[in-house]
């Protein structure tokens, strides 16, 4: 070989050292850097020419696929089991556990209490006036309830507009970054920080929508739900959803009065196993509005149906005309059954028997018709309202199931529903924290390991020393000659 040659081959070696060192020092100032993937210097043997000496191919990315595939999808199983746990727990706040004060078991409780103490003294207007005042806080309970269910199905209608909003946003990012990748990788430029940012994109599109990632031409992916829906294959798909500013109890998904969602203009099942989008925060988002939501507030009016038609009872109020409502109304107007949709949040009690509307307290010893007080003695429609209230009986509605309860046991039914409900996505959030967290540590095993990068610092280093070494013995071997 010549001098030429060997100079030729030891500068090639000196520049190789160099971006090597450029590329273990990216990796270790990266060491925390979200969505980074580790470098690595690839290099060939020179043949052109015949000189040898070593040339620079690429700077290669290196990410295990599999791994983050499924941390993604553990990702979406994550955000889909917190954000449904994040309804049952507020909708659990506002009807109470056994045992608080303000639970809609301890007003039925004290109800019933109130009840059994103005019956053993009719003639002592406290003890009305506190039944009345227990009756109200009841029906106030019941609102509150409705209430939440419903401004939660709101907030659920308002997070889905954005939470579509953001999946667009971020399609139209990573299909830019595609094209960004693709011109880049033709003109031979390294793609590994754009790599970076697409990947950091789709983990972020992955909390709301579960995603498949397939490699295509030149750098470029597709992305698919699991459920079979084409999220981008070379242009972006486009969601649509039209936001509601109220949901309303009556207004449900399956009644067309709320947006469902789109997806290029096809209408697809926004939750459940069968919809393309199964899973992630977006489906959950969509349950709760249609389905979560939906039957608690069931749930709820079959309650309040109930203790409005048995104090609504004929017969029971001798002095109550036809038609007329009962102790608990439809908010002042008799109860209708084809109007039970949202009847917990108007469930109010009888204007009659309340003094700030006009009524009196003791029209509850003596009948809600009454003109004037009876005998202040008799608490026989007191007893009578005691035990409808304890008595059993199916519901007529809901999803409580068909056995004969007190309403104080139909109402510990739906607590008990509510409550269980709450542990068992309890348990699906420990299982998806549990296997994120654990795809999350298998990812980092796979990022830049700094004790392997100092190692490698240190054969670059002689590497360098090496060839400038070579250089420095060709330059003297070409003084030599100089100097003949």
């Amino acid at each position: 070989m010549s001098i030429s040659g060997a100079l030729s081959n030891a500068v090639s070696g000196l520049n190789a050292s160099a971006v090597a060192a450029g590329v273990v020092s990216s990796n270790l100032a990266n060491v925390l850097t979200p969505g980074y993937g580790v470098r690595a210097l690839e290099l060939a043997s020179q043949t052109a020419g015949a000189r040898g000496g070593v040339s620079i191919v690429g700077i290669t990315r290196h990410v295990d696929q599999a791994v983050l595939s499924d941390r993604r999808l553990a990702d979406s199983e994550l955000a889909y089991a917190d954000t449904r746990a994040s309804f049952i727990e507020q909708l659990e706040r506002v009807v109470g556990t056994p045992g608080e004060g303000a639970s809609l078991s301890a007003r039925i409780a004290a109800f019933d209490a109130s009840l059994i103490s103005a019956a053993n003294r009719p003639d002592a207007d406290s003890f009305l006036q506190a039944a009345v005042q227990s009756a109200e806080e009841l029906a106030a309970t019941l609102n509150d309830i409705s209430g939440e269910i419903q401004t939660r199905r709101t907030n659920a209608d308002s997070d889905i507009d954005q939470a579509v909003d953001v999946v667009n946003s971020t399609l139209t990012r990573i299909r830019t970054l595609n094209v960004q990748i693709t011109a880049s990788n033709e003109g031979g430029h390294s793609i590994a920080a754009l790599q970076d940012q697409r990947q950091l994109a789709i983990d972020q599109l992955s909390e709301y929508v579960p995603v498949r990632q397939v490699p295509r031409e030149n750098g470029s992916v597709a992305l698919f739900t699991p459920g079979g829906a084409i999220l981008l294959d070379g242009t972006a798909a486009t969601l649509d959803f039209t936001p509601s500013n109220v949901v309303a109890p009556h207004m449900t998904l399956t009644a067309s009065l709320v947006s469902g969602l789109t997806i290029n203009g096809v209408s697809v099942t926004p939750s459940g196993s069968n919809s393309p989008i199964s899973g992630g925060k977006l489906a959950a988002l969509f349950e709760i509005r249609d389905d979560l939501g939906v039957d608690a507030n069931t749930q709820a009016d079959a309650l309040a149906r109930d203790l409005i038609e048995r104090f609504q009872a004929a017969g029971l109020d001798a002095t109550r005309a036809p038609g007329d409502p009962g102790l608990f109304t439809d908010g002042g107007l008799v109860f209708d059954p084809l109007n039970e949709v949202g009847i917990a949040g108007r469930i109010a009690v009888n204007a009659a028997v309340d003094p700030n509307s006009g009524g009196a307290y003791w029209r509850l010893r003596d009948g809600l018709g009454a003109v004037a007080p009876g005998p202040a003695g008799d608490g026989t429609l007191l007893q009578q309202l005691q035990q409808v209230l304890s008595q059993n009986s199916t519901l007529n509605s809901g999803n409580l199931g068909a056995v004969s309860r007190s309403l104080s046991g139909h109402a510990a039914s739906f607590v008990s529903r509510t409550g269980q409900t709450r542990l068992t996505l309890d348990q699906d959030i420990s299982f998806a924290a549990s296997r994120r967290n654990e795809l999350s540590s298998l990812e980092l095993q796979g990022g830049v390991d700094s004790d392997a990068e100092m190692q490698r610092l240190l054969l670059i280093e002689q590497s360098y020393s090496a060839n400038a070494r070579m250089i420095q013995t060709i330059d003297e071997m070409m003084q030599a000659l100089l100097r003949i």
